[in-house]
């Protein structure tokens, strides 16, 4: 297997700092393996090939300088179609777009991943606007599993979790509005980040929910994670939300396990709306970290209600020309939801608003008993490509939005969350547990994620499709 497309972002910056590989041989060799791999997945919507040579020369003629290298010097990435590629139109999942001319600048978070030295591949498919959790778009086709491509990827970010879960890019950047990073890495078995509404800028992207979207990394290792996420780093005056950061917090956590991280494992709506397969991965996980203790947060259902509002208003708000225009031409599966969020009330969201306000608030409470908090990503492991309905005990539950069921509550507070792939012994399906932690404190995911992967519980498995 060759260093482009092994999965190990670090490694492959390591090699072309040492002289061991060139970026343009490494870009090349990720260009060959989207060329062979993705017929079977329909990850990527478009593959940069030039932009991708020309930066990795860029990067080899820096070595050659004898410059220092940047830390993701010649990594093949590449980004969810809704991020703003200079030369290339923002498709944003839709055809709608397919006239619109290109984008005149990279978004900001593409800029940072240039400057950290890594090398753009293409643009990657997702539902319609981002809204859908199984990246089954009507306009081009389901995104595939690699691990069983007969059923789905996750969404709204699938060809995210495609891409990297096969190893034709070891790091993508993706979206969560409402588990949309989330349930790709969960069902694609990689490693995925949600931070804190607000961590990252989002100027540059097409916008779906302005008071819950977030941008984010996916990753085949725990390393490139944290590498990625590093390199995205940074306050933006021109994205509101992330010029209110506050200070990234100081002193240590207060604990008396794991090196001093508490942890503990969310009850109630987190074992109750989940299959089997998904409560045994986070008992795995809380075995290997000897986690007993239970917390329970009483407003779950709540705060997944209000994401529930508040996605459908604002969505059906920024849609409502087209919905009057073009209804035609709108993705069937978006389209009548988005034709019914335009109709709720005014005195509904506001509510809504209120109402995550005063729950973020008592969500923080939990955070006096623990420092970080295990729950499953998704209810259960993918599904076939084209179910509609999902069992939960005697239950049966439309599937589409029922696979948020755990990661909603989450975004609707903007609480940071990492998804760690928690693999079956037996080779299932993979799945993923969620690390949760109090508004801008990631790093104490990245601790507890850490624990599990050195414990061998935590791992990206290699799917049968893959480069």
């Amino acid at each position: 297997m060759s260093v482009a497309h092994g999965g190990d972002a670090l490694a492959i910056a390591a090699a072309i700092r040492k002289g061991q590989a060139s970026a343009e041989a490494v870009a090349q060799d990720a260009l060959d393996a989207i060329g062979r791999v993705d017929a079977r997945v329909h990850a990527f919507s478009a593959v940069t090939r030039e932009r991708a040579l020309a930066e990795a020369r860029a990067i080899d003629a820096r070595y050659a300088a004898g410059e220092t290298l940047p830390p993701l010097a010649g990594v093949p990435y590449a980004v969810k179609d809704l991020f703003d590629v200079a030369g290339v139109t923002t498709l944003a999942g839709s055809k709608m777009l397919a006239d619109d001319p290109p984008a005149r600048t990279d978004a900001v978070l593409v800029a940072r991943m240039r400057a950290a030295g890594a090398v753009l591949v293409g643009t990657l498919a997702m539902d319609e606007f981002a809204y859908g959790f199984t990246t089954e778009n009507s306009h081009r086709g389901p995104v595939r599993n690699p691990h069983d491509p007969a059923r789905i990827a996750g969404g709204s970010s699938g060809g995210c979790g495609a891409a990297v879960a096969a190893r034709m890019v070891p790091l993508a950047l993706g979206s969560d509005t409402n588990g949309s990073i989330r349930v790709p890495s969960s069902l694609c078995g990689i490693w995925g980040l949600k931070p804190t509404f607000g961590r990252l800028s989002r100027r540059g992207s097409y916008p779906f929910v302005a008071s819950l979207d977030h941008l984010g990394p996916f990753a085949a290792t725990l390393a490139g994670l944290a590498a990625c996420y590093d390199a995205l780093q940074g306050p933006d005056a021109d994205d509101p939300a992330c010029a209110r950061r506050p200070p990234d917090p100081v002193g240590a956590p207060r604990a008396d396990t794991l090196d001093g991280v508490r942890v503990a494992r969310l009850g109630g709506w987190f074992e109750e709306r989940t299959t089997p397969v998904a409560r045994a991965a986070v008992d795995r996980a809380c075995a290997v970290l000897g986690v007993v203790r239970r917390l329970d947060w009483a407003d779950a259902a709540l705060a997944r209600a209000t994401a529930f509002v508040v996605t459908a208003s604002e969505g059906g708000a920024l849609h409502l020309p087209d919905l009057r225009a073009r209804y035609a031409d709108l993705e069937p599966l978006s389209r009548d939801r988005l034709a019914a969020g335009s109709l709720v009330p005014a005195a509904w969201y506001l509510q809504a608003q209120r109402l995550r306000a005063a729950m973020r608030e008592r969500a923080r409470r939990l955070f006096a008993d623990a420092d970080v908090l295990i729950a499953p990503a998704t209810p259960c492991a993918a599904t076939p490509i084209g179910e509609t309905t999902l069992a939960l005990g005697a239950e049966r539950l439309p599937l589409r939005p029922s696979m948020g069921l755990l990661t909603q509550p989450l975004s609707s507070i903007g609480l940071p969350v990492l998804a760690a792939p928690i693999p079956d012994a037996d080779g299932a399906l993979p799945i993923a547990v969620q690390l949760v932690a109090a508004p801008w404190r990631e790093d104490l995911c990245f601790r507890v994620a850490a624990a599990l992967e050195a414990a061998g519980v935590a791992v990206s498995p290699r799917p049968p499709i893959r480069a």
